[in-house]
């Protein structure tokens, strides 16, 4: 008998995977859960799913097996939206969006013309991923396509599925942040050419929003959609209410914000729209009708004074609105999705809303994969998916050990793994079928002494 060509890995632990978004707690269809179950994993790739007895019968022998009962093992998480050049501006004291802007973000972002810094801050943004159970992420680079090459370069060096793009940004920005339409359309086709489909990179056309862009660069983006139709695109809208009146002096043409997207062409099902709090019901409709998707920030909503995004109102309008979830870093004061989620709850609560465990954990996995169209590779357990994994604990601190004591049901679970777990909860990030996070280096380190562990 003849050794397998691909390596096996039977990953045991109780598995939860969701089916489709939870109607209620009392909703056990729409998830599937395995008290002892297993991934058998090949090739990078999930081959079976299922109880742990089924799934060793159906491993060849000699598979490496890896317990992690009794925890819970989940698809990775997924951020949909994040600034990877604003690590260094997290927790920077500002009145709102537009101070914070201009008196920290841009500054440091121009530093990401530098190479070697650029390099640098993309090894600590991956390991903050893979530390709190994050396997996929949209991102913001800066203006500089060398953030792009690093962004992108990193990505491929830890074989994870990322989204991202060169932003564009052709005014009221410091000259070191500047580009020129014909700049932004090169540059940004310049990143498609090197990195597009190439290993796990997807390119996202990056407009910042449109105070930052000319009607010109408008246009350029517009043609690279034009031209790149499966691309996603990626910009800012309605996030603050002073934000919202500048954007539409810029364009006193446009019926609205949500208008001036749409004018060039810009607004579709593969539009990704950071914020969207202040909507018009006519700009809701825009959004339905289209299949864009309005993705909350919810703590840098609150960090930033922005508002309370009215998540569960737009998605049960008669015109529902797409809805995904994300991290914003640096507006955003975590990288953990867990607390994202814990915050978002609070925003509901605070509109008189409910949203439940269940909801929550299908938000950050199946609920952003749908949101990004990739549930055939990411986002749940499903045969024939990439094996991007979370394993979760949800006793990793005595308080939380204490609390889990009178925990009986999974949903019970699930709500203090979101209101009090953090990365301490994350017991292993798998990529690819590859262990990541018991890899990661224990501090801060220069680009020079990278850990080559994920190599």
């Amino acid at each position: 008998m003849t050794e397998n060509p691909i390596p096996h890995k039977l990953i045991r632990g109780r598995l939860l995977s969701f089916r489709r978004a939870p109607l209620s707690l009392a909703d056990t269809e729409s998830y599937a859960y395995e008290g002892d179950g297993a991934l058998l994993v090949a090739g990078g790739r999930i081959a079976a799913a299922g109880g742990y007895a089924a799934m060793k019968a159906r491993a060849p022998a000699g598979v490496e097996e890896i317990d992690h009962r009794p925890h819970l093992i989940l698809p990775g998480f997924i951020d949909m939206h994040m600034h990877f050049p604003q690590m260094q501006v997290i927790a920077s004291y500002a009145a709102d969006l537009l101070e914070w802007l201009n008196t920290y973000t841009f500054p440091e972002e121009c530093r990401f013309v530098e190479s070697e810094h650029a390099a640098r801050i993309a090894t600590h943004f991956y390991d903050e991923l893979l530390r709190h159970g994050t396997t996929t992420a949209v991102a913001y680079c800066s203006v500089h396509k060398t953030s792009a090459d690093a962004y992108f370069a990193e990505a491929t060096r830890r074989g994870m599925l990322m989204v991202g793009g060169k932003v564009m940004m052709d005014r009221n920005a410091p000259q070191g942040l500047l580009d020129t339409p014909e700049m932004g359309y090169d540059e940004t086709r310049q990143v498609i050419a090197d990195w597009h489909g190439k290993a796990r990179c997807h390119v996202a056309i990056t407009p910042r929003f449109a105070i930052t862009s000319t009607p010109a660069q408008m246009k350029a983006a517009q043609a690279l959609a034009e031209e790149f139709p499966d691309l996603f695109i990626q910009t800012h809208l309605s996030e603050n209410h002073e934000e919202i009146r500048y954007t539409c002096e810029l364009y006193p043409e446009a019926t609205d914000y949500t208008d001036i997207y749409a004018r060039y062409g810009l607004l579709g099902k593969k539009t990704l729209f950071g914020h969207a709090i202040h909507l018009s019901e006519r700009e809701a409709d825009a959004l339905s009708e289209a299949g864009a998707v309005a993705v909350h920030c919810p703590t840098s909503n609150l960090f930033l004074g922005s508002g309370l995004f009215p998540m569960k109102a737009l998605m049960r309008r008669e015109k529902p609105v797409r809805v995904a979830v994300a991290t914003d870093i640096g507006g955003g004061s975590s990288y953990s999705m867990l607390r994202t989620l814990d915050e978002a709850y609070k925003i509901q609560q605070l509109l008189g809303e409910r949203l439940n465990p269940l909801e929550s954990f299908y938000l950050m996995t199946r609920g952003n994969a749908e949101a990004l169209s990739m549930t055939d590779a990411i986002g749940t357990l499903d045969a024939g998916t990439d094996a991007d994994l979370v394993v979760l604990n949800a006793a990793p601190t005595p308080a939380m050990k204490l609390r889990m004591e009178t925990v009986r049901t999974l949903p019970e679970e699930l709500f203090l793994l979101q209101t009090m777990g953090d990365d301490r909860a994350v017991v292993e990030t798998y990529v690819a079928g590859k262990a990541m996070k018991g890899r990661l280096p224990a501090s801060i380190t220069d680009a020079s002494s990278r850990s080559a562990s994920a190599e």
